[in-house]
């Protein structure tokens, strides 16, 4: 009983902690904020608004509502065991069990608090660039971007793909997608750099072991971003949708790409039927990246004025899967890794997110 009571203890004391990071006070005063704005004969009128203001709602409900659950849970536990005789051996078994449950419960939901970075509760924009390899590194990046899809499926997720380039012989030169959900940034910042793939190549007629790069670029989808540019500064081309989008799609030159003259960011949107849709994305995507770029140039100059050592930007190899001769998937940042290959590339990707935080935390 002793053993059961310091663990309940340890448990309300973590969740003591875990409140005064979260704050659910604010929560709830946003989301009652979120939920009268909703009732507006006005609400619908701006459907892309609308329903952003709909997924916070979801979102901040789903957070508070799993945090009252486990805290009302430990409560009932620790009362429960309080009131138990010692020799009721079949009621301590079920508060040892209980108890095991919850434990797993909290370790989930303590996850969150690692989510502390001012973007992590964001949507996300990944955009994935074949690198040298030729229609390996191609093939690459199509695995790259199926296991991003599988993830988010897995988290429930709405994945919109904004931009899609097929190489000639297989797999893509480039895609973006933008993923919807409840940290979304949170969970992918950690994908951000550069992944290398070696195994036999099967377009190789030799059977030859090759090495492949892709690049995966993580931006928040920033909703309220005051960021003015300069016209000057954007080179805006359009040209005929490719790829997934449609009969009416591919028959116009709809899709756009947006330039950053200054910095060579760009961003491409063709998911739209309409041109002007497809400027309004790839103008949000752009200054997004413009904003995060901004962020990490004022990082990196404290850095190098601190003296500390900063990396290149895009030149880093955070984490390598290896096919043949040998299965393994290694996080080079945190030295994570496993021999299941296989349940990574299908969107099993937590635990290497997890690693990252933590070290990050």
């Amino acid at each position: 009983m002793n053993d059961i009571k310091e663990r309940l203890k340890n448990l309300s004391e973590r969740l003591e902690k875990a409140f005064a990071i979260l704050n659910l006070e604010k929560d709830r005063t946003e989301l009652a904020e979120l939920e009268t704005q909703s009732t507006k004969e006005d609400f619908w009128n701006d459907s892309d608004a609308a329903q952003e203001t709909m997924q916070q709602i979801g979102n901040i409900r789903n957070r508070l509502e799993a945090w009252d659950t486990i805290t009302k849970s430990i409560n009932d536990l620790a009362e429960l065991a309080g009131d138990t005789d010692e020799q009721d051996t079949e009621m301590m078994g079920e508060i040892v069990a209980n108890l095991e449950e919850l434990e797993k419960k909290f370790e989930g939901l303590e996850f969150e608090l690692l989510f502390s970075g001012p973007h992590d509760s964001e949507n996300a924009i990944v955009s994935i660039s074949a690198g040298s390899g030729g229609t390996d590194a191609q093939d690459w990046a199509e695995m790259l971007l199926t296991m991003y899809l599988k993830f988010a499926e897995k988290h429930n997720f709405t994945v919109s793909l904004l931009d899609r380039a097929d190489g000639e012989e297989a797999g893509i030169k480039g895609a973006t997608i933008e993923i919807k959900g409840d940290h979304a940034f949170g969970y992918l910042k950690s994908e951000h750099g550069v992944h290398r793939l070696v195994r036999i190549s099967p377009y190789d007629a030799a059977k030859a072991r090759h090495t492949s790069f892709a690049l995966v670029e993580v931006t928040p989808e920033m909703k309220e971003i005051d960021y003015n540019l300069d016209e000057n500064d954007l080179r805006i081309d359009t040209f005929r949708s490719g790829g997934h989008g449609g009969q009416s799609v591919n028959t116009t030159d709809s899709a756009v790409r947006i330039t950053h003259i200054p910095t060579g960011l760009t961003a491409t949107c063709q998911n739209e039927r309409s041109q002007l849709q497809n400027k309004e994305m790839a103008m949000k995507v752009l200054k997004s990246k413009l904003a995060i770029y901004e962020e990490q140039k004022q990082a990196e100059e404290f850095a190098v004025l601190k003296g500390e050592n900063v990396p290149a930007a895009w030149g880093n190899q955070i984490r390598s899967y290896v096919l043949q001769p040998y299965t393994l998937v290694k996080d080079h940042r945190t030295n994570y890794e496993t021999g299941d290959v296989q349940k990574v590339l299908n969107g099993y990707i937590d635990e290497f997110i997890e690693a990252y935080l933590r070290k990050q935390a």
